[in-house]
């Protein structure tokens, strides 16, 4: 990247994983044997939330700081993994029943402190199926944020800071999706619900810890780069990147988000086997190997700032519906040509 832009980055084009998809599935067909459902995620995600609980109550009795470092050095990792966790519920890849799938992401959200999971599950499906579509997609920044922040250190890090208040303020942009649903207020008064249960048997220390994990999970911490990882412009015109690191062992292999992009339906525990059946696909790809460094290259590199995104206005013949799961299958079919 050559200098600072005040304007997003315009592509003419689909969304960039249609093709490689067509032509990983045409040569290696037996990747479709690795898509299907991981029931252990919901074990996984029992036993983070036990420990998330576990840990707040070992917290209770001490100041407020002691809960402040044991969620930067403990609960932002367990918060970013129910993060990922729910994430594959989201995806319909734990249970075969949709709802099923909506309680368990649900689960996930209990240690957050704030209900995020539905919400996440809406506007995530329809970012697979529209990416870059500024008035669907909810990864993208608002033009009024990418502005406030600018490209300097103390904005970008302001911004991650307060990445989940930003993200809640983009809803609105949004307008050919329904915010409002019946699940949104199920979320909500199930989360709302735990935090007073939390807040009257262990208090308000406890219920501070889940906070603070929540926000280190996603924001001014190492696992919070994942976000800027996953489709900031570092290498253009390559728009996702993939992370290869260390940390991909307590965050169920988010990192390797090229690979989900082109094949949403394999879970977390099988993606590093795509890249491994399809290596001329993967590694030539610039990707990343540390978060922490990335976070640094974010925070300090000027060339780098919100608007180092891709626009698009082609849809790929998908046509929007009311529902993000309907979108995500057209989008899967006209990427995949499987039956769902």
């Amino acid at each position: 990247m050559s200098q600072f832009t005040t304007d997003f980055h315009h592509s003419h084009s689909e969304e960039p994983h249609i093709q490689r998809t067509k032509e990983i599935i045409t040569k290696y067909p037996e990747i479709k044997k690795l898509m299907g459902r991981n029931p252990n995620t919901f074990y996984y995600t029992l036993g983070i939330v036990i420990l998330q609980i576990a840990v707040a109550f070992a917290v209770s009795g001490y100041a407020w700081w002691v809960a402040l470092i044991a969620a930067y050095a403990v609960g932002a990792f367990a918060n970013h993994a129910l993060f990922v966790l729910m994430h594959e519920f989201t995806h319909n890849m734990v249970f075969k029943n949709r709802t099923a799938n909506l309680w368990g992401g649900i689960l996930c959200d209990l240690p957050n402190a704030f209900p995020t999971s539905v919400s996440f599950r809406k506007y995530h499906l329809k970012h697979h199926a529209f990416q870059g579509h500024y008035d669907i997609d909810a990864d993208l920044p608002s033009s009024w944020e990418a502005k406030l922040i600018g490209s300097n250190f103390i904005g970008k890090s302001l911004w991650l800071m307060f990445f989940p208040v930003f993200t809640a303020l983009r809803p609105p942009r949004l307008k050919e999706i329904k915010f409002a649903s019946k699940w949104i207020y199920i979320n909500i008064l199930t989360v709302i619900v735990f935090n007073v249960c939390i807040y009257l048997f262990m208090g308000p220390i406890a219920l501070a810890y889940f906070a603070f994990s929540f926000v280190f999970s996603i924001g001014l911490h190492p696992l919070g780069a994942r976000w800027i990882q996953e489709h900031f412009l570092v290498a253009p015109p390559q728009e996702t990147y993939s992370y290869y690191g260390i940390l991909n062992k307590v965050a169920f292999n988010v990192g390797y988000h090229n690979e989900h992009h082109d094949f949403a339906y394999v879970p977390w525990n099988n993606l590093p086997k795509i890249k491994a059946i399809a290596p001329e696909y993967y590694e030539t790809l610039v990707y990343h190997t540390s978060w922490t460094k990335l976070l640094l290259q974010w925070i300090f590199d000027k060339e780098l700032s919100l608007f180092s995104r891709v626009l698009r206005t082609d849809r790929g013949g998908i046509k929007i519906t009311g529902s993000s799961e309907a979108d995500f299958v057209a989008g899967r079919k006209n990427k995949e040509n499987l039956a769902v």
